[in-house]
């Protein structure tokens, strides 16, 4: 209520004073004309029949223009264009009016070319003058402000500077850009400083407080620069959104974040075919199987923008299925979601659920993936992901299910411990059974997802949160890394794809050094590696690899449509005997038998190479 007063007020004031200078400048206009002497008798009468003509029209042209939608603190050129456009349109609709009504008798020529410019001249300059005390004001109060620089002389960066100027928390002290030709120039009054080699010796010499980086298209390599030296000096780095972000094409302080581990190991911006997932989706039932993990949560959330008929959410954990189901209850399609609890291992809860709502097409994200657990407790890996797995891909295709997603991963390629044996046992099973029915079963595999529940990420988070130390376990470890989001993407496309049977690997870009990943999270904490939080190495774990791969050397990998998706070829098996060990993995898990399961898994996948201490 207060702002509403204070905003009409402003207005007010300012419609009075935009008001009294059209008197102003009629006497102003006059004097001049008589060189400040007595005006005559008869031009006097003359100058207040311009006064009342003039005053209506300037007052409409005022309001018509929009005077009053600017403020006085940031007046700028869209302002004194607004004036130039009223007092020009207003002065020649009141010339014509006293044209027809006294032929301009009385009134002299040149008060005809005073009289705007005086106008113009009042009102703009009131404007100026004020918005130049409020600046000099706010210099005066901004000793206590935070000195900052800003990294990026374009389009974002003059947004983000006109806004900072308009807030007493920031002193913009300078730009630094690549662009040898704005080097000198001022924006909003910011001078360039230099180039993005310059900053170490600008922070330090102009005692910068904070750097904003307003390269919304930013490279990684440029940001991973950019966090290192702020780092070392111990200064706080911020950016502005990415393009993907920044939908609304504006640029303010708010906006404004710290940097990120994806917009360091991030890759270019995948184009996706979202009419091709839209036309897969609409108006048909999907479930998503472990909808409260990392990959499912982010598949029910992509999934409603494209409006399927029901989507049934269904997952063993209670509380992560309420988190879900409750962040999706202020979408408008709400309706047509049903959270459901259920393990994929119930068989009696998995067949009510399959014919209570017929899906149409299932995702199953349902897995136990953190690889020491599932080491340390093979039984229930093999229960949940070979037995529950198959299970309701039976199920599936008992039902009439039109399409089946697996969500794979690369530790299923020449795996070296129970979680990635599991995974590729799956990807097996799919892919047979999909020559034994008509529902079309389809295989995603990718590698590691930041911030994920089994990525190292909030280990790490943890760690550095703590004082350290950061713990890797090998100097040479890598992994293949993407966004969820952007993992997710990749898996409805791939979707679309398939007429079954294939497996579709996801291109994860580059493998990212586990050490370098540590390092980079230690310095976007503000702290430097080594000086301030130790990192150790451990040694591998069991079951723990060097490296991923994203497909077998026997697999012939080919190209697809989409050019971040390839095709890995199929490996057939003799169905009876899949089915005759799936019997014996059942009774090994109920026994608890580990040497038989191991064994069993073994042979079914025979390029996995199991820790020795599961075989006793």
């Amino acid at each position: 209520m207060k702002d509403l007063l204070y905003i009409w007020k402003s207005r007010w004031f300012a419609f009075v004073h935009d008001m009294a200078w059209v008197g102003l400048a009629v006497y102003l206009a006059f004097s001049f004309r008589f060189d400040f002497g007595e005006i005559p008798a008869h031009h006097v009468q003359a100058a207040w029949s311009f006064f009342y003509v003039a005053l209506p029209i300037l007052l409409i042209s005022y309001w018509f223009f929009g005077l009053y939608r600017g403020i006085w603190r940031f007046a700028s050129l869209p302002d004194l264009q607004r004036i130039l456009q009223a007092v020009v349109v207003g002065s020649l609709t009141a010339y014509f009016i006293l044209f027809i009504w006294l032929r301009l008798e009385g009134i002299p020529r040149s008060t005809l070319v005073l009289y705007p410019i005086i106008l113009m001249g009042g009102l703009a300059g009131s404007r100026l003058f004020y918005r130049w005390l409020k600046d000099r004001k706010l210099k005066l109060s901004l000793i206590d402000a935070k000195r900052v620089l800003i990294v990026g002389a374009g389009e974002a960066g003059e947004l983000l500077v006109r806004d900072i100027l308009k807030r007493e928390a920031y002193l913009p002290i300078g730009f630094l850009d690549d662009a040898r030709a704005k080097k000198g120039m001022d924006i909003q009054g910011v001078r360039v400083l230099g180039d993005l080699s310059e900053l170490s010796h600008i922070v330090v010499d102009l005692e910068i407080d904070e750097v904003f980086v307003a390269l919304p298209a930013a490279d990684k390599k440029i940001l991973q620069t950019l966090v290192k030296q702020c780092s070392d000096l111990h200064v706080m780095c911020k950016t502005v959104p990415n393009l993907k972000e920044m939908a609304h094409h504006t640029v303010e302080a708010s906006d404004l974040r710290s940097i990120r581990l994806e917009d360091l190991l991030g890759r270019d911006e995948i184009n996706l075919d979202n009419q091709r997932v839209c036309e897969f989706i609409r108006g048909k039932t999907v479930m998503i199987t472990g909808s409260g993990g990392s990959i499912g949560s982010e598949l029910c959330r992509q999934m409603m923008t494209f409006k399927p008929a029901n989507l049934i959410m269904l997952d063993h954990a209670e509380f992560n299925l309420y988190q879900i189901d409750n962040e999706l209850k202020g979408l408008k399609n709400y309706k047509a979601t049903k959270a459901v609890l259920g393990d994929i291992r119930d068989q009696e809860r998995m067949e009510w659920v399959f014919n209570a709502f017929k899906p149409d097409i299932v995702f199953n994200a349902a897995a136990y993936k953190h690889v020491p657990l599932v080491e340390d407790n093979p039984s229930e890996g093999i229960k949940t992901n070979v037995l529950g797995t198959s299970m309701i891909a039976d199920m599936a295709a008992k039902t009439g299910c039109d399409y089946f997603v697996q969500v794979s991963t690369d530790k299923a390629v020449n795996p070296a411990n129970v979680m990635g044996a599991t995974k590729r046992m799956a990807e097996i099973y799919c892919q047979n059974l999909n020559h034994r029915c008509e529902t079309a079963f389809i295989t995603t595999r990718f590698g590691n997802v930041l911030g994920s529940a089994g990525s190292v990420v909030p280990l790490f988070k943890q760690q550095i949160e703590a004082g350290g130390p950061v713990t890797v376990t090998h100097k040479d470890i890598t992994r293949y890394f993407m966004t969820i989001p952007e993992a997710v993407s990749l898996i409805l496309q791939a979707a679309t794809m398939g007429d079954g049977g294939e497996i579709f690997v996801l291109d994860m870009g580059e493998p990212v050094k586990i050490i370098d990943m540590a390092k980079q999270m230690i310095r976007l904490a503000g702290l430097t590696p080594y000086d301030d939080i130790e990192i150790k190495f451990t040694g591998l774990r069991p079951g723990e690899k060097l490296f991923e791969e994203l497909f077998h050397e026997a697999e012939t990998l080919q190209g697809t449509i989409h050019p971040k998706i390839m095709l890995s070829g199929t490996r057939q098996v003799e169905w009876d005997e899949v089915q005759q060990r799936l019997v014996l993995m059942r009774q090994a898990c109920r026994e608890r038998d580990v040497p038989a399961l191991i064994d069993l898994l073994q042979q079914l996948v025979p390029e996995f190479t199991p820790d020795k201490r599961l075989l006793h």
